[in-house]
């Protein structure tokens, strides 16, 4: 039930198994890389139950210190994960397993503002229903629309997600 072919956008009703896919791959990376974490998080849409997602793990990883990420690289491929660098993804390190793609970690400083913007958007949507049924919503369109760019589904769910972070500035 996990992963995506490269540049593919397939959506895929939520399942417990993703939370159990994140637990078994949170014992491993700990095991790994374990002293040089703060925390680690199950993030992005596999982590609110209900909602439709592209079938991979994203795991946002907070590090003690962000130059800690290059001593964790040779741990991270030694159980299957690419290290694609910083250039991807501001302000954080980006790993990718699998092909088709199953797990994806992003690794971020402590008190990272993208880190605490995604654990705020992910708690949001767990607790509001009418918010998750419209963000799924508007996933559906957009993985319909943009079938083989996940770029552009991406980019086009950024106006309702800083919504509703500005929203929880508000509240």
């Amino acid at each position: 039930m996990l992963g995506l072919p490269k540049n593919e956008v397939l959506l895929k009703p939520w399942t417990a198994e993703w939370e159990e896919a994140y637990i078994k791959e949170t014992e491993k990376i700990q095991d790994k890389i374990g002293n040089n974490m703060a925390a680690i998080y199950h993030i992005g849409s596999t982590a609110v139950k209900g909602l439709r997602a592209k079938p991979i793990i994203d795991i946002a990883i907070e590090l003690y210190e962000f130059y800690d990420a290059e001593k964790c690289v040779p741990f991270l491929k030694e159980i299957g994960y690419t290290d694609k660098g910083t250039d991807i993804l501001p302000e954080r390190r980006y790993f990718s397993k699998g092909d088709p793609r199953t797990h994806q970690i992003h690794m971020y400083p402590s008190g990272n503002k993208y880190l605490l913007e995604q654990i705020k958007f992910r708690d949001y949507l767990r607790d509001h229903e009418q918010i998750r049924a419209e963000y799924e919503a508007l996933k559906i369109h957009l993985s319909t629309i943009h079938k083989q760019n996940k770029h552009l589904y991406t980019e086009q769910k950024t106006d309702f997600i800083q919504s509703v972070l500005a929203r929880l500035d508000i509240e």
